[in-house]
């Protein structure tokens, strides 16, 4: 496997990436920009995924690195939690859910890939 030089490489960060914008774009929608509350919290919670998983892979340890891709999963999973709120309150329909989701939980399968690597590799010095 060649050595990944920057968080930009990650297709874990990519895949949180094309989600955060994905929420942002969902979030422009008039009565879901007018909740302020739950609109800044999933663009929040979005954009965490993808700060967590750049922040840790400077971290300088894989245990480190871990520990901020698991903060990663977990706003990944609020993220998931947010959209049903947003359901309910009619701001998105079930079609904009199911693919946004579907993207958290893509995220998720490949920060989950990602932290089972680092588990087996050698420890970063």
């Amino acid at each position: 496997m060649a050595k990944i030089e920057k968080f930009e490489e990650l297709q874990s960060w990519q895949k949180a990436r094309v989600l955060a914008n994905f929420i942002y774009d969902l979030t422009e929608n008039v009565r879901f920009a007018k909740d302020f509350r739950l609109c800044g919290q999933i663009q929040d919670a979005a954009g965490s995924i993808m700060h967590n998983i750049a922040e840790g892979f400077d971290a300088g340890t894989n245990p480190e690195f871990i520990r901020f891709l698991k903060m990663s999963r977990r706003s990944a999973s609020e993220v998931q939690s947010e959209l049903y709120l947003a359901l309910d309150r009619k701001y998105i329909n079930q079609d904009e859910l199911n693919k946004a989701y579907h993207l958290a939980t893509e995220t998720k399968r490949l920060i989950n890939g990602l932290i089972a690597y680092l588990r087996k590799s050698k420890p970063s010095e």
